[in-house]
């Protein structure tokens, strides 16, 4: 008898309930209903011989079944209303763990995935999923001295997933009975087996035989180092499996961008659309929201809470909404880690219609003055501010500069004007493939010598600019430094985004400078000090940076500032 398997009852369902499923779920589980009914010839290039080779992959029920069997006839909830219970899992919960375990090699038998990826919002079970994965690879899978790690970026992270195995331990006379529970470590001594945590900063990392790892919150780490040390780790294995899991998260373009990223990649490869890539080796399974727009649709929410009604609660989220709706403060949050949104830790600082002022001076001159710059070497822009207080407004002159070799690279890279804004005296160009700094001086003198704005002192960020302030202290102008923090940069920041909403600084509608403040977002610490960052890499702010080494100094002397241009 044919019996339907998991993976054909989830796409099933999720045929039935289009507008529950984002379509990164859709197109993952239609890829692999295909391989099901289909089977799967891939092609690679066996790197030894040089010649392309093929490998058939075919769907073993048998195997598929065994996880599923494991979770349900061995584990036990530990916590919350169904402690002490056995295991029952969700539809698309065994629709995971029969793709992951039942698409094997047709001649050896062994799976296809080596690494199984969940993002999904969080209290949908993900901990819970990864600990029974541990203790399924410690127990049940076939291998011999087994060495299960769960990982993060501190061993408190790690012992998270790794304390669920030992309490499912404890609720489990089967597996209490096998396993012997340490401070330390999960141990099966029968088949010399271990489970333990490890963290980013464990020294010993290297020299480990991973047969599972259980990579837990990726979003948060930092280093690259732990997962290629792990991963790399596990070649000595038939069958080894990584099983990470995480939440969105706020830290941007370090290890869990480019995770995404790749999935991405995949799911586009399952699809024929451009840009996607073929890696029948891993099993992208993301669990978000197709659109931010959509946090407000009650149907909409199941697309990144597959688990919503069941471990997650529909009334909770009902109330988180609630309170996004009336404190927009908290949406950042919501929309991160319970629709699976990724987010910065980071706020905007100004709205456009605080930074926009589209007035402009007939004439900027003979003014005391403070400077500000903000030095850059290729990448971003270098930029050197006069601001003075004249005719009743703060005035504001800048100057930009870039590389000449990267013009056209910035232009195509960047998709921004530099070239219209060049021609406009908004920039210049500094010969070769770097700034040279000695044209921000001849700036600086230029403005002395033919307007006769005369800065009383020059703000700048001391990274990378010593032989800069020697040689702007060796044509006399007075350097402070601006010391780059929220404790420092705070105030001022809050002056000046004060003075912005009242108009009150004139910048002659320079389009770079707007360009750069409405690309600033904020970091808060926690006496709510703030400091400019950028949201995205490509992103400039370094006009609004040298406005705001400015102003800090326009902060710190104002009096005496005053006093000088009574």
């Amino acid at each position: 008898m044919n019996l339907i398997s998991n993976i054909e009852k989830y796409n099933n369902w999720i045929n039935d309930n289009p507008n529950k499923v984002n379509k990164k779920i859709k197109a993952v589980y239609g890829k692999l209903l295909g391989d099901l009914q289909n089977g799967k010839t891939v092609e690679f290039l066996n790197k030894e011989t040089g010649e392309i080779e093929k490998k058939e992959y075919i769907f073993d029920a048998k195997k598929a079944q065994r996880p599923i069997y494991f979770f349900e006839k061995f584990c036990r909830h530990s916590k919350g209303k169904w402690a002490n219970q056995p295991v029952k899992l969700e539809p698309w919960q065994k629709a995971l763990f029969e793709s992951a375990y039942g698409f094997v090699d047709k001649n050896t038998g062994l799976r296809k995935y080596k690494k199984v990826v969940l993002f999904v919002a969080k209290k949908n079970g993900k901990s819970f999923m990864s600990s029974g994965t541990g203790l399924y690879g410690l127990t049940s899978d076939g291998e011999g001295g087994a060495e299960v790690y769960s990982v993060a970026t501190t061993r408190d992270q790690a012992k998270i997933v790794w304390q669920e195995a030992k309490n499912m331990i404890g609720k489990s006379p089967a597996l209490k009975k096998r396993l012997r529970r340490t401070i330390s470590g999960i141990y099966y001594d029968k088949e010399n087996g271990v489970f333990s945590p490890l963290a980013s900063k464990t020294d010993s990392l290297d020299g480990k035989n991973p047969y599972y790892i259980l990579e837990d919150e990726t979003w948060a780490w930092t280093d690259l180092s732990m997962i290629t040390i792990m991963e790399d780790g596990v070649s000595a294995r038939e069958q080894p499996l990584t099983f990470e899991t995480s939440t969105m998260g706020t830290v941007r373009e370090r290890v869990f961008d480019n995770e995404y990223a790749y999935c991405e990649k995949v799911i586009k490869g399952y699809l024929g659309e451009p840009g996607g890539i073929i890696d029948e080796t891993i099993l992208p399974i993301i669990y978000e929201l197709d659109d931010k727009s959509e946090w407000k649709n009650e149907e909409s929410w199941y697309k990144a809470n597959p688990n919503l009604g069941v471990s997650k609660r529909i009334e909770y989220l009902r109330n988180q909404v609630q309170k996004a709706i009336n404190d927009p403060t908290k949406l950042t949050n919501l929309l991160c880690k319970d629709f699976n949104i990724r987010q910065n830790d980071v706020n905007s600082w100004l709205r456009y219609e605080e930074l926009n002022n589209e007035k402009e001076y007939d004439e900027f001159k003979d003014c005391y003055c403070i400077g500000g710059c903000d030095l850059s070497s290729t990448t971003d822009l270098t930029c050197a501010t006069l601001l003075g207080y004249q005719n009743g407004e703060i005035k504001v002159k800048q100057m930009y500069w870039i590389p000449s070799n990267n013009l056209e690279f910035k232009i195509n890279d960047d998709q921004i004007p530099y070239d219209i804004w060049k021609e406009k005296g908004w920039l210049r160009l500094s010969k070769g493939s770097k700034v040279d700094y000695r044209d921000v001086t001849q700036w600086f003198l230029e403005q002395v010598e033919e307007f006769d704005l005369r800065p009383l002192w020059v703000g700048y960020d001391s990274w990378n600019a010593q032989y800069w302030c020697d040689d702007m202290k060796e044509h006399g102008f007075d350097m402070l430094e601006v010391r780059q923090g929220a404790k420092t940069m705070s105030a001022p920041m809050k002056q000046m985004k004060a003075d912005l909403s009242d108009k009150k600084i004139n910048y002659n509608n320079n389009p770079i400078l707007k360009w750069c403040l409405s690309n600033v977002s904020i970091k808060q610490d926690e006496n709510e000090n703030i400091r400019p960052v950028k949201e995205k890499s490509r992103q400039r702010i370094d006009g609004a940076v040298s406005l705001i080494d400015a102003y800090c100094i326009f902060i710190e002397k104002q009096q005496e500032y005053l006093d000088y241009i009574r």
